[in-house]
């Protein structure tokens, strides 16, 4: 290796490391930006509670500890932020919008809040903690009155959500992959939801090979750009589209 190669290749790692500095210091500043707008109550209640800023409102949302549907999680947050400072691109007025694994709402309030025909699911027992939450931040505040419905991924797909009457213009999820069981019924739900011009927006944290895994299968039916990566929370923001409808972008690290 003569000194020009050497010195060539001494500048490109340079150049590398300069990058990749800036990228985690853009990160934890959007981050940190990102975690701002949490706070929690300053007296304790009867009832555990966590507060959110989004959309130009305060947003409180009830919490459980008994399963994981009851808890805001930080992939939640991150797609929550993208939805209020990309408003513009991703305009959600009057659009159609479903959230399947809603949790606690706060994706399906912020969509709603936005101005966007919302139906949040989630198993049956948690319908009544979700439906609280959702109407409780949006009543007398959102341009629709949100809908909160049932939705077990992969069963009664047809009767309860037909195809021929059922069109949404986005999907959300947020922190749908971990462990459990029904990674197959996931897709089948994604791909039953979806239509030809349906925009996914599925904020994913990356936990164990077997859940990463999903990524790959999800890839067989739909086409998959990153919005935005967090290396930090070990989050990207994906938006999808069925294979061959989507236009994808160079991936950006941050949004």
């Amino acid at each position: 290796m003569d000194l020009t190669t050497s010195q060539h290749n001494l500048h490109n790692e340079i150049i590398r490391k300069i990058e990749r500095q800036a990228g985690e210091k853009e990160d934890e500043q959007i981050v940190a930006e990102i975690m701002r707008r949490r706070f929690f109550p300053t007296v304790i209640t009867h009832k555990a509670w966590e507060g959110f800023y989004f959309a130009g409102h305060e947003i409180r949302i009830t919490e459980a500890t008994d399963c994981y549907g009851a808890v805001v999680w930080p992939s939640a947050l991150v797609l929550c932020y993208f939805l209020e400072t990309n408003s513009k691109q991703y305009n959600l007025v009057d659009k159609n919008v479903i959230e399947i694994g809603a949790g606690t709402g706060l994706v399906s309030v912020v969509a709603s809040l936005l101005g966007a025909l919302v139906t949040a699911t989630d198993l049956p027992e948690l319908l009544g903690n979700l439906q609280h939450n959702v109407l409780q931040n949006t009543k007398l505040k959102s341009k629709h009155r949100p809908c909160v419905k049932e939705l077990s991924w992969g069963i009664d797909l047809e009767k309860n959500f037909p195809r021929a009457s059922c069109h949404f213009d986005y999907i959300m999820a947020a922190d749908v992959v971990y462990h459990h069981p029904f990674l197959d019924e996931l897709l089948l739900t994604f791909d039953h939801l979806c239509k030809d011009d349906t925009v996914i927006l599925w904020a994913m944290k990356f936990r164990l090979d077997k859940e990463n895994q999903f990524v790959g299968r999800f890839q067989t039916l739909f086409d998959l750009e990153v919005l935005s990566n967090f290396p930090s929370l070990n989050i990207t923001l994906y938006k999808a589209m069925r294979k061959g409808r989507m236009k994808v972008r160079p991936s950006k690290l941050s949004i």
